[in-house]
């Protein structure tokens, strides 16, 4: 069980999370494994989902959807990198489908 509390501009929410594991560990090392595992969701996936809308996909034919996975983690790694523009994630993936420039750049 991991209990977490989040404050808010005028909220505080307490939310209790429940985990089902058998590895005999103790409550330090089982707290960190929960963080690094949503540290990677949220730097990871949550970008991939928002920017590439990577959920709304419905690519399912033989390995289409892994070899479209490994393209869109590719220029992920390529916007990230990117120190030309000061820009979001988002916003770089539409300067480089419009701007051939800018695509020579990265």
């Amino acid at each position: 069980m991991i209990e977490s509390l989040r404050e808010g501009k005028n909220v505080k929410t307490k939310e209790v999370r429940f985990y089902i594991c058998s590895a005999q560990a103790n409550a330090e090392y089982l707290l960190n494994a929960s963080r690094k595992h949503w540290g990677i969701e949220n730097s990871l996936h949550w970008t991939l989902d928002v920017t590439f809308r990577e959920d709304e996909l419905r690519i399912r034919t033989e390995a289409s959807a892994e070899n479209y996975a490994i393209f869109r983690h590719i220029a992920l790694n390529i916007i990230r990198k990117d120190s030309f523009k000061k820009a979001s994630v988002k916003r770089k993936r539409q300067m480089a489908a419009l701007d051939d420039e800018y695509r020579s750049v990265l």
